[in-house]
């Protein structure tokens, strides 16, 4: 079978499972344990080398992270630790667990995988993935091709960070309702990203694309905008594909 071992490594859970990569279907139990806090290098390499382990995985294995990654190494952190910037996780991972380690943003994870197996197969032109949960995370696909590390829940809107506005995390600390939430602060953001990036199609994650009838339709864009199909799982599918490419 056509398998490959998937972590994810968000801002307030580290996940992994074993990923058919031809249907995104998880083999095994997805393992989630909570992201140490302070979450520094040395906790979550523990956290992570325990979920390895606990799935019994033997073979190479496919990271997400919450920042910038370039080559291997973590250019920025903004929901993790300070001290992640400037280390080389890919070979911090592959020394650890004694196996091959690829690593990548965890939005281009999620956003390869919907484009392989989910909500953007097939989908041509200018594709947007963003993911609402602790921030907001992105990925750009321009004709099936990433362009890795936009970052674009660090747009200023209402003179903060767009993350610390429109991010699920932001609707739950400010008690808004998801109207709110969808008028004051998701309607404005994705209007900005629309006209910066005029995509042909918006695809919305993060775990609470699964209620995306309670805030979606509320959004009035020109860009056609659809839920994930692979939701929460999504970072832990790409991480397993972009693991079996390289």
């Amino acid at each position: 079978m056509n398998r490959a071992f998937g972590l994810d490594i968000g801002g307030t859970g580290i996940k992994g499972a074993v990923v058919d990569l031809d249907t995104g279907e998880l083999l095994s139990e997805r393992i989630r344990i909570p992201t140490p806090q302070p979450s520094t290098v040395e906790a979550v390499l523990d956290t992570v080398e325990r979920i390895v382990h606990q799935a019994g995985w033997e073979g190479p294995i496919g990271c997400t992270f919450p920042g910038i990654v370039k080559q291997g190494v973590i250019g920025s952190a903004a929901n993790v630790d300070t001290s992640w910037i400037g280390v080389h996780l890919a070979e911090r991972l592959t020394d650890r667990l004694d196996r091959p380690a690829t690593v990548l943003n965890d939005a281009d994870a999620a956003g390869l995988a919907e484009m392989r197996l989910g909500a953007g197969r097939g989908e041509p032109g200018v594709v947007l993935l963003l993911t609402l949960g602790t921030g907001i995370g992105s990925a750009l696909f321009v004709d099936g091709r990433l362009v890795p590390n936009t970052e674009l829940g660090h747009l200023e809107l209402d003179g903060f960070r767009a993350e610390r506005r429109a991010a699920t995390s932001a609707r739950e600390r400010d008690e808004l309702s998801f109207r709110v939430w969808a008028e004051e602060r998701l309607q404005p953001y994705f209007s900005h990203v629309e006209t910066l990036f005029s995509p042909d199609l918006f695809i919305v994650g993060g775990g609470v694309s699964r209620k995306a009838e309670k805030f979606l339709p509320l959004l009035s864009l020109r860009t056609r905008i659809i839920p994930a199909q692979l939701r929460s799982n999504s970072g832990i599918v790409g991480a397993a594909l972009q693991s079996a490419r390289a």
